[in-house]
C-alpha cells in the first residue's frame, strides 16, 4: 500500500510533540490519522514514545497493521475531534495500551482535514476511568466483550452528555434477553418493534443516537448478547429480596440489581443526578464508572439492607 510521505511541517510537529512529552513525563503519542502515513518514519522521529494510531479510515488501519504499529479503530461517525480523541483513549484503555493514570500527547488535524496541525497534552487521571478489558472480561458470562463494551460506551456518553442540555438516567439489561422479557412488562409502545435485526444493531451510529434519544422515556433497554436492541421502555419485575445496595441509590439501581440477580444478564444503570455508570452482576455493583468530565476512579461502597418503604 502506498504511504503518504511525512512532510517537513509534520516532522517539526512530531519533534515538538516528543519534546513536550518528555517535559510532561508523557510516554505515549496518539496520532488521529486521516491518511496512511509512513508510520515507520514517524516512529524513527518519535523514538522512545509509545506510538498509537487512531483512525476510522480502512486504508489507514491497513497501513498501521502492515507497519506493525498499535492501532485503535474508532467508529466512522461525523463527530468532533474532541469526541474522536475521547473515543480513541477509551478504546486504548480497554485494549490495555494505556493506563488510566498516564499523561499522553495527541496529534490531530484541528483545522484542515488532512493536515495534522494541533498538539494536546492529556492527563488521563483527570479525565478517564479505570476501564480496562480485564475489568469487563470478569463481568462476562454469556455476554461477549464486544457487546458489553458497546453498551458501556453508550452509557458513559449518556452519563456525560445527558440529553438536550439536561441530565438523563438510563437502564440497560444485556444478555439472557428471553428470561429478562418474562420478568418485565411494557411501559410504553416498544420503539424497536417491527424493525429488522440489522436496523437494531447497537454498533450502528444511527441506533446509538436513537438509544440516546429514547433514554428520555421510562423503562429499560433490553439488549441481546449479540448486540441487538431487542426492546425499550420495559419495566423490570424481578423481586428485590436479599439485595444490599449503597446508600442513596434509587429505584433504577434496585431494578438493575434485582434483574441481574434473577437472570444471567448484566444490568447497567446510569444515574440521572451524577452521571455515574454502575454495572451490576448477580445483584451487586461489579464496576463503577464516573462521568468523563470528572475524575473517574474506584470508590469504596457503603452498604445497607433495603428498607420496607
Amino acid at each position: 500500500m502506498k504511504r503518504v510521505e511525512v512532510s517537513e511541517q509534520f516532522k517539526t510537529l512530531l519533534t515538538a510533540a516528543k519534546r513536550i512529552a518528555l517535559e510532561n513525563d508523557a510516554t505515549t503519542l496518539i496520532i488521529l490519522a486521516e491518511i496512511p502515513y509512513d508510520f515507520p518514519e514517524i516512529q524513527k522521529i518519535t523514538k522512545k514514545l509509545n506510538l498509537l494510531v487512531a483512525s476510522d479510515k480502512p486504508d489507514v488501519q491497513r497501513a498501521a497493521v502492515e507497519d506493525e504499529v498499535k492501532l485503535i479503530s474508532i467508529l466512522h461517525e461525523p463527530e468532533t475531534r474532541q469526541i474522536q480523541i475521547n473515543q480513541a483513549i477509551l478504546e486504548a484503555i480497554a485494549n490495555e495500551y494505556l493506563q488510566s493514570g498516564e499523561k499522553i500527547v495527541a496529534l490531530y488535524a484541528g483545522f484542515e482535514k488532512d493536515t495534522i496541525d494541533t498538539i494536546s497534552v492529556i492527563n488521563l487521571s483527570e479525565s478517564l476511568a479505570k476501564l480496562t478489558a480485564r475489568d469487563l472480561r470478569r463481568l462476562e458470562t454469556k455476554v461477549p466483550l464486544e457487546t458489553l463494551r458497546a453498551v458501556v460506551d453508550i452509557s458513559v456518553e449518556i452519563g456525560r452528555e445527558g440529553r438536550e442540555g439536561k441530565p438523563v438516567g438510563a437502564l440497560f439489561v444485556v444478555g439472557d434477553h428471553r428470561k429478562v422479557m418474562t420478568l418485565s412488562h411494557e411501559q410504553v409502545h416498544d420503539p424497536f418493534k417491527g424493525y429488522g435485526k440489522q436496523e437494531r444493531q447497537i454498533r450502528s451510529p444511527r441506533v446509538r443516537e436513537s438509544i440516546k434519544e429514547l433514554a428520555l422515556i421510562d423503562g429499560a433497554f433490553i439488549i441481546t448478547a449479540d448486540g441487538i436492541a431487542h426492546a425499550a421502555g420495559r419495566i423490570l419485575d424481578a423481586p428485590a429480596e436479599g439485595l444490599t445496595l449503597s446508600k442513596g441509590l434509587g429505584a433504577r439501581h434496585w431494578a438493575a440489581a434485582a434483574i441481574s440477580k434473577a437472570t444471567n444478564a448484566i444490568a447497567i444503570a446510569v444515574s440521572e443526578s451524577s452521571g455515574t455508570v454502575r454495572l451490576f452482576q448477580d445483584g451487586i455493583v461489579a464496576l463503577r464508572i464516573e462521568p468523563m468530565d470528572r475524575a473517574m476512579k474506584w470508590r469504596d461502597v457503603d452498604t445497607e439492607p433495603p428498607t420496607n418503604d
